[in-house]
């Protein structure tokens, strides 16, 4: 698809945030543990991508009731939803210079458009040596999700279904998009949050 750039400047895309806190003592000592010098960009991607799919569990496929929001708290507790989950990976990106924006898709947010809609969150990276934007979805994987690190051929968690409704954002945006840190920070329990909470359009 194509893409577009909240901000043509590519420093922007590497800011430290309120969400993205990548100078926190613990995505400093995580960088350090995952991340080697001699990694190129791409490796690099790669490791932080398959740390945060595999290694920080999905709120809802644990039933977890805890809402993390900064990466910090994500990365502390290991667990959050696919907005809290793309912040810990630009963190974690942005750390080594990374350039990691933030993207979007409208899903059902189960089976049946009956059952509603959501906003689910999922980063672009730009590669310096293909000088190109890639999208890549930590959100993790489960039976009938199958998200892999890919540079050519995207293979992200959810393939859109137009003839229900779904649709993907073109932007790539430089923060988290303020509708998804809002809900974030409004609720205390993740799956009634996740149920009954999440937008349904940007």
């Amino acid at each position: 698809m194509n893409m577009i750039c909240e901000s043509r400047t590519l420093k922007e895309y590497v800011t430290e945030l309120e969400e993205v806190n990548y100078s926190h003592p613990k995505i400093l000592a995580k960088a350090g543990e995952i991340f080697t010098p001699s990694q190129t960009q791409v490796e690099k991607a790669k490791t932080a991508f398959e740390f945060v799919r595999d290694e920080i569990s999905h709120s809802w496929d644990i039933q977890s009731t805890r809402v993390t929001c900064k990466a910090s708290d994500v990365l502390t507790y290991k667990e959050g939803i696919c907005y809290a989950k793309s912040h810990l990976l630009a963190a974690l990106l942005r750390s080594q210079g990374i350039p990691a924006g933030f993207c979007y898709q409208r899903l059902m947010l189960f089976d049946t458009p009956e059952e509603g809609y959501c906003i689910h969150a999922l980063n672009a990276v730009f590669f310096s040596s293909l000088n190109k934007w890639v999208r890549l979805d930590a959100r993790g994987n489960k039976t009938g999700i199958n998200a892999q690190f890919s540079l050519y051929e995207e293979k992200l968690a959810f393939p859109i279904k137009e003839d229900y409704g779904e649709r993907d954002y073109g932007m790539i945006y430089v923060k988290p998009h303020p509708i998804t840190t809002a809900v974030l920070n409004r609720h205390a329990n993740a799956l009634d949050m996740y149920k009954r909470h999440l937008p349904e359009n940007l």
